[in-house]
Parts: structure tokens; C-alpha cells; sequence
């Protein structure tokens, strides 16, 4: 049985039990509510999530943009140059250690109740793992590639477009799936502490009102959403794939 078969599988048994357990009443609706039940809150009350979807998925769009530009960028200094390194990831290091949430209210203080918080939030709470994860892969790059490209006559442009940039494109899109998915599930939490709008705002609303098939529609809602992203970046990632191949054959 194929590793993908048993994913599946996994899957559906999950999916199953999810709705025979409360059916059967070894667990209450309360906590865990029927898939059937969750999945029709859901269809019932389909414009509610969609807007909230909507303000959700601008302001992850805009974490996104500032934690995987910078931590890319920042991951790439802290991984290639070797003074930079030593020097600041030692700091780096350490910030990540900081639990990112206490912070919360001093965002909401300096950027207001508004989405400006949530995305200052998410793009604080994404961007030192981006960083991180940016900075080791870039270490894994063959250092023979470069001193080959560099024997043959590359010019430092092209061994920019035809050695760093393809061999780095693995690490970018680990970075970006790790920043990306983190900037989702930090905008939801901040929904989640004060706001008015978004996913993150429906479960605490219908959590508030003990409304437990609203509060999972929401929360597979959220996992759908991380689900295309990840699947997104993977894509991505085959594609590339072929380059990365075809730019280290032509070094060789």
C-alpha cells in the first residue's frame, strides 16, 4: 500500500469517526459535533464565511508579503555571509524564542483594533521562522557548484541566474511555505483575541454562543485554506524542479 494510499486512508478513517462518535453519543455535540451537522452549518450560512473569508485572506495576503519578502531576504544575508551570521543569528535565534503573543497588545496600541494589528501581528509571528528556515537552507547550497561555474568563466550574474538562484529555489519554497501557513494561523488568532471580522472572529463569536457545528465549519474553513496554500507551494516546487535540474547540468 502506497505512502499516498494510507494518507487517505488515515484521512477517511478520521472523517468517519468524526461523524459515527457523536452519533453513537461517546462524545457530546457539544465539543465535537457531527461532520454531517458542521458541514450543513456551514452551507447554510455560506455568505457569512465568505466575507469573513474574504477580510481573512487580505490580511494574510498582506502578513505574507512583508514576513516571506523579509524573512527570505533577511535568511539569505544570515545564510551567505558568513560574518552577518555570526554576528546576528545568535540574536535571531533568540527572538524566536520569544512567544510572539504577549506582544499582541502593544500591536493593538501602536496600529489600532483594525487589520493593520493582525497583519503587524502575523508578519511578526511568521518572520523569524521564515528567517530561520531561509538561513539554514541556504547553507545546503553545493559550495561545488559555485567554485565549478566560477572555473568555467561565470561572470557574477550568471552565476546568480544560473547557480545561486536555481540551487536556492528548494529553500525559498520551504521558507514560504513555512511563513505563508504561519502568517495564516496568526492572523486567525488575532482575529480570534479582538476583532470584528474575519474567520478568527466567527469561531470566537459562535464559540461565545456555544454554537459548536459554526465554530468547526469555520475551523475547516481555516484547514481548507492552509490545505490549497501547501498544496499551492508544492505544486510550485515540482515545477521548479525541472529548472533546478537543467541549471545544475548545465554547470556540469
Amino acid at each position: 500500500m502506497s505512502p499516498a494510499a494510507i494518507r487517505w486512508t488515515m484521512v477517511a478513517l478520521l472523517l468517519i469517526a468524526w461523524e459515527a462518535l457523536p452519533r453513537l453519543g461517546l462524545v457530546s455535540t457539544l465539543f465535537l459535533p457531527p461532520l454531517t451537522t458542521t458541514l450543513v452549518a456551514g452551507l447554510v450560512d455560506m455568505s457569512t464565511y465568505v466575507a469573513a473569508l474574504a477580510v481573512t485572506i487580505a490580511e494574510v495576503t498582506a502578513a505574507a508579503l512583508l514576513a516571506c519578502v523579509g524573512g527570505i531576504l533577511a535568511g539569505a544575508l544570515l545564510g551567505g555571509v558568513t560574518p552577518v551570521r555570526r554576528l546576528l543569528l545568535p540574536i535571531v535565534s533568540s527572538l524566536y524564542a520569544v512567544p510572539v503573543v504577549i506582544l499582541y497588545p502593544a500591536m493593538t496600541a501602536w496600529f489600532g483594533l483594525g487589520p493593520e494589528s493582525k497583519v503587524a501581528f502575523a508578519a511578526l509571528y511568521a518572520v523569524f521562522p521564515t528567517t530561520l528556515a531561509m538561513a539554514a537552507g541556504m547553507r545546503t547550497i553545493d559550495p561545488n557548484l559555485i567554485l565549478t561555474a566560477r572555473s568555467m568563466g561565470a561572470r557574477p550574474f550568471q552565476l546568480l541566474l544560473r547557480v545561486v538562484l536555481p540551487a536556492a529555489i528548494p529553500t525559498v519554497l520551504s521558507a514560504l511555505r513555512l511563513g505563508g501557513a504561519l502568517c495564516i494561523v496568526g492572523v486567525v488568532v488575532a482575529e480570534m483575541l479582538v476583532s470584528t471580522a474575519g474567520i478568527g472572529f466567527l469561531v470566537t463569536n459562535y464559540r461565545t454562543m456555544l454554537d459548536s457545528p459554526h465554530v468547526f465549519a469555520a475551523v475547516l474553513l481555516v484547514v481548507a485554506v492552509i490545505a490549497l496554500f501547501d498544496g499551492g507551494v508544492r505544486w510550485a516546487e515540482r515545477r521548479a524542479a525541472g529548472w533546478i535540474g537543467a541549471g545544475q547540468r548545465e554547470v556540469q
